[in-house]
């Protein structure tokens, strides 16, 4: 008792229990990670509470532990957060295992750590890369696999981190799915987030979670095509102003830093002896001071690569200073440096003294803002430039890292936007609208039965559908609409019925108007009909006349089956009284009373419009005297040609006729009048009509004691 107040607690409270899962697997997360560096193992096992809940609660909750799990890491460890989008992907194809149970096969398992070991190793290794480069130790891995010369940096570095890699995620599935197996599986319906605040019926659950009746595009894609291109082009956007802005912000900060470089260069330099300099290839003290200032000013300037000092010319570039680089050896003072393509529109400016704006080249000394200050002799005309190379590679880099931070951060949040608003569609539009159609289904379809329509609409209002927006407006509409449509059905029906039971009563006193007249029938109109109806069951069970035998075609014969002799009101009493055996010409008199039966009946079908059970009624009445060889009466015909509601009461009629006393003999024994049957089987009688009969022998004697009061 105590375990169900629990059960009925929890699912009350279903969504605070999932959140204590997503809280105990951050937990779980975090405790494994602190573990690990503690004792500096070479493993992560930051993603064991995002595969455990992404198996037991589904892919929310496990993106939920996943990304939480990395935001509350990059309070001490930044670099966390461009990971996130690992830890989602993650947690999507642990769910996308679990709900396939691969999980509770080896080989199963095995796939989710090669998986896992793709995304963490694999993807993990190209967003560090992207980011900042790839450098080589030789004792590392990497080195090591690159240096087989088997394979490029690139794959070297990718194929090291999948090694390295691995065993976390090996480790990672072993106690996850450990965790899982302590928990009954019985409990994890209870681990997904829950917005449904409707009654569904338990045999929908597949139906609402598969939708397999969806053709084309769903709601649910179309919802996530909506947000996906509203997310993914702001992130375009976003990401584009930013880069550029960000850019610019670099040029800036480099520019105004060569400035200063070359400002302050320019300071130290005397105008007035760069002449001196030049003719003595800096031969003097005053020269190598200067130039010890100049080593210092780019030493302190670690963003700026190269620092020299010109004097323009016609013939190109004097070398007045050049500071010595690792990356580029300095030109002798005194040697002609040819001008640089990149330069060409500043040359006549800087031919002419004047000052000019930065300038951005890339060739064989790299990727480079120069900025050049004018130096200026006592009497205020410049003799040469500063020159500071500001290197634009690294602003390459950190661009290129800031668009991988950006990239991994927003594919993080994207996911889970994504995410969140497939859940939320799923709970206030899919899965209201999919059972309300489901519901509308069995209402629409047709109800044998007035229990079985108010059980359809029972169903259909459980629902309770509470969105608050406009489908639950038109759940409302349709209760209404279905409650009245059941009450106008119940009505119908009682119609109906009272007119069936009109119909039958009158038919029922047709044929004891004509039964009275043949004082030697003996409950001949009861007794048919009872066989009647165990010959169209039995042939319907069989399987037999399957696409004739439909439920108003058993309706009618039964219903019609008194009728059959109604065409002996037009015979004679002479000829229907005769105790003994007829004459040939009474015998021909007799035989009409089947074309009279079909002429009564036909008159009262034209009094009728439409479809109604009198024809059946017509049909037993005219053809039940013919025979399945051809020699019957009043046409001739023969098989199947007969009418089936004829053949079937042909066999009744019989039997009742072998069976009952007659002024002109007596009832024959029931084997003696089966073994009669057994005979005309193919020639007088449909043979399966006669099988059926023979197969209900029981039911057969029931109506024989009924009515004969003998067996």
């Amino acid at each position: 008792m105590n375990n169900i107040k629990l059960m009925d607690l929890i699912k009350k409270r279903r969504n605070i229990t999932t959140l204590l899962l997503c809280v105990a697997g951050v937990l779980i997360n975090t405790l494994l990670s602190t573990v690990v560096t503690v004792f500096e193992l070479p493993l992560y096992l930051d993603t064991v509470g995002t595969v455990a809940v992404a198996v037991m609660g589904g892919y929310l909750p496990g993106i939920v532990v996943g990304f939480a799990t990395n935001i509350i890491k990059a309070i001490t460890d930044p670099s966390s957060m461009y990971y996130g989008v690992l830890n989602v992907l993650i947690a999507y194809t642990a769910s996308f295992m679990a709900e396939r149970k691969l999980h509770r096969k080896i080989h199963g398992a095995l796939l989710m750590v090669l998986a896992f070991t793709l995304i963490g190793g694999g993807l993990g290794a190209i967003i560090p890369w992207y980011m900042e480069g790839l450098s080589f130790d030789s004792e590392a891995l990497s080195g090591i696999i690159y240096e087989t010369g088997l394979f490029g940096s690139g794959v070297s570095h990718i194929l090291s981190s999948l090694i390295m890699d691995l065993p976390d995620k090996a480790v990672t599935v072993l106690l996850a799915l450990g965790i899982v197996h302590i928990i009954p599986e019985k409990y994890y319906k209870l681990f997904s987030f829950k917005l449904w605040l409707q009654n569904v019926p338990e045999d929908d659950e597949y139906r609402r979670k598969e939708f397999s009746d969806i053709r084309k595009i769903s709601l649910r894609i179309k919802a996530l095509i909506v947000i996906a291109f509203a997310l993914s082009s702001t992130g375009l956007v976003c990401t584009a102003l930013g880069a550029r802005t960000f850019r610019k912000i670099l040029t800036q900060e480099n520019t105004h830093l060569a400035e200063e470089t070359a400002n302050l260069a320019a300071s130290v330099i005397d105008g007035d002896r760069v002449d001196e300099y030049l003719r003595k290839k800096g031969d003097m003290e005053d020269y190598r001071e200067t130039k010890q200032l100049l080593e210092k000013i780019l030493s302190r300037s670690p963003e700026v690569d190269y620092l020299y000092v010109y004097k323009i010319e016609e013939d190109g570039c004097h070398v007045v200073f050049d500071i010595d680089t690792d990356k580029a050896p300095a030109a002798e003072t005194g040697s002609v440096i040819p001008f640089d393509e990149g330069f060409a529109d500043q040359i006549p400016e800087l031919l002419e003294g004047k000052e000019v704006e930065p300038v951005i080249t890339n060739d064989k000394y790299g990727y480079l803002l120069t900025f050049y200050q004018p130096v200026y002799d006592s009497e205020g005309r410049c003799v040469c430039y500063a020159a500071a190379d500001a290197a634009m590679e690294k602003l390459n880099t950190y661009e290129r890292s800031y668009l991988t931070e950006i990239i991994s951060v927003f594919s993080g949040f994207f996911i889970i936007l994504c995410t969140v608003v497939v859940w939320l569609v799923d709970y206030h539009l899919i899965i209201p609208i999919n059972s309300f159609a489901d519901s509308m289904d069995r209402i629409s379809s047709v109800s044998d039965t007035q229990e079985q329509m108010d059980e359809n609409v029972k169903i259909f209002r459980s629902l309770g559908i509470h969105t608050g927006d406009e489908l639950e407006k038109l759940f409302l509409s349709v209760c209404r609409m279905t409650r009245n449509q059941a009450e106008q059905m119940r009505s119908i029906r009682r119609l109906s019925d009272s007119t069936a039971k009109m119909q039958d009563g009158l038919i029922i006193t047709m044929a004891d108007l004509v039964e009275s007249r043949d004082s030697d029938t003996g409950a001949h109109v009861p007794k048919t009909a009872a066989y009647v109806k165990i010959i169209a069951e039995g042939l319907k069970k069989k399987g037999y006349y399957i696409q004739k035998l439909t439920p108003k075609f058993m309706s009618d014969v039964v219903r019609s089956a008194p009728l059959h002799d109604i065409g002996k009101i037009n015979i004679p009493d002479a000829v229907l009284d005769k105790p003994g055996k007829l004459t040939d010409e009474e015998y021909e008199i007799m035989k009409t009373h089947t074309t009279a039966g079909r002429r009564i009946m036909e008159n009262a079908i034209n009094t009728v419009d439409g479809d109604n059970y009198l024809k059946e009624a017509r049909n037993m009445a005219s053809y039940h005297h013919e025979r399945w060889d051809g020699k019957g009466y009043p046409e001739g015909i023969h098989g199947e040609v007969i009418p089936l509601s004829a053949r079937i009461m042909a066999v009744a009629d019989v039997f009742d006729a072998l069976t009952s006393p007659r002024v002109y003999k007596p009832a024959f024994p029931l084997e003696k009048a089966l073994a009669i049957l057994e005979e005309g089987k193919g020639t007088q009688f449909d043979p399966k009509c006669v099988e059926v009969f023979m197969d209900a022998l029981p039911e057969i004697k029931v109506i024989l004691r009924k009515y004969n009061k003998e067996a």
